[in-house]
């Protein structure tokens, strides 16, 4: 007991030595790996141009993207130092530590095919997400100043074991590639998507190609006083927009099925864009969206809310032993214009050609 002790002990320093520097000046030295105590503290991996910050725990989730030197833009809760190391049941709540994580969809299967907490498959329950996915420290599989491989555990939630790949692009120093594999561990078939869930402030503006308003569903809140997440939707690309007047702030959630496989995120002057395998809409799980966007933005305190800038990968039934794999790319670059979508979109079509980036220019 007192090693385990000793090892959270460790665990939460090592973590606020990280994520303190990383919200300061954007920089800190590759972690030492001299022994099991420090397996699992945070891996940095920063090529002098973008910086990627990854821990082995808590399912192998990324807590920090910056430019190197730069404000890291990915929303870090306190959990993640305050409690470094949860425990890891069917019964286990949710803990929000934020980041960026991985899920299986869609949402409502999620208690459904198991027999782990036979409570929660009765209530047909929709929450918490997968405690074995989220929450279990990952095997470091291998390691270098640039690439992190990591293994999860087998999940008797959702049948599955995530294997997860982190590693700076060779192709351009500004990016970085997010990979994650999903293996049926279960003796019968298994059906899921793969739901990459990266976690920001609420003040971040996001911009997405759309081809018309019937490819964005809205799921509004039941919070009292609070309007449904608001976009504008032109030519071609929705862009999150300002709370209305007179409301209490914005909480809810929009689905789309976007026109082409990339977002872009603007904060802490700089650009991040996300791009992804384009699908078409029949091969997204129905419930979901390929791009959907979670919004919780109190007016009193909109930078201080949350967004969650979510992307599922095809709706597949997986063989007992079959993989199925999914990935990002995560691309960073300095931005000095304003806030404002004409600015950013105009940034953006500047960049088009290099990442391939379908619609980001208006039409002449």
């Amino acid at each position: 007991m007192r090693a385990d002790k000793q090892n959270v002990r460790w665990q939460s320093c090592a973590l606020a030595l990280v994520l303190a520097d990383a919200g300061t000046t954007g920089r800190a030295a590759t972690p030492a790996t001299p022994a099991a105590a420090d397996a699992n503290a945070p891996w940095v991996m920063d090529n002098g141009v973008v910086r990627l910050t990854v821990t082995p725990t808590l399912g192998g989730r990324v807590l920090g993207f910056q430019r190197s030197g730069g404000p890291n833009l990915i929303k870090v809760g306190d959990a993640v130092q305050r409690q470094p190391l949860p425990t890891v049941s069917a019964a286990a709540d949710d803990i929000p530590y934020f980041g960026h994580d991985v899920w299986v969809g869609p949402q409502s299967a999620w208690w459904q095919h198991q027999h782990a907490n036979p409570a929660r498959r009765a209530a047909h329950a929709n929450w918490p997400p997968d405690p074995y996915l989220s929450f279990a420290t990952t095997t470091v599989t291998a390691r270098a100043p640039r690439r992190l491989q990591l293994r999860g555990v087998d999940s008797p939630v959702s049948g599955v074991r995530l294997h997860k790949t982190f590693a700076v692009s060779l192709q351009r120093a500004d990016s970085v590639l997010l990979q994650v594999q999903a293996h049926n561990v279960r003796k019968t078939a298994v059906a899921w998507d793969l739901w990459f869930n990266t976690r920001v402030s609420s003040a971040t503006r996001v911009l997405v190609p759309v081809a018309a308003a019937a490819d964005i569903r809205v799921q509004p809140s039941d919070g009292a006083g609070y309007a449904p997440p608001q976009y504008v939707l032109q030519d071609g690309l929705m862009a999150l927009a300002a709370t209305p007047p007179g409301s209490a702030g914005q909480r809810g959630k929009l689905l789309l099925q976007p026109s082409a496989g990339w977002i872009a995120a603007f904060a802490g002057g700089q650009a991040w864009v996300i791009r992804f395998a384009h699908q078409p809409r029949a091969r997204i799980h129905p419930e979901q969206g390929q791009v959907e966007f979670y919004l919780d933005a109190p007016a009193s305190d909109a930078g201080g809310g949350l967004l969650e800038m979510e992307v599922h990968a095809p709706y597949r039934t997986l063989a007992p032993g079959q993989n199925m794999q999914a990935e990002e790319q995560w691309t960073l670059l300095d931005y000095a214009g304003g806030d404002d979508p004409a600015q950013q979109r105009s940034f953006l079509c500047r960049h088009a050609a290099a990442l391939a980036l379908q619609g980001a220019c208006a039409a002449p």
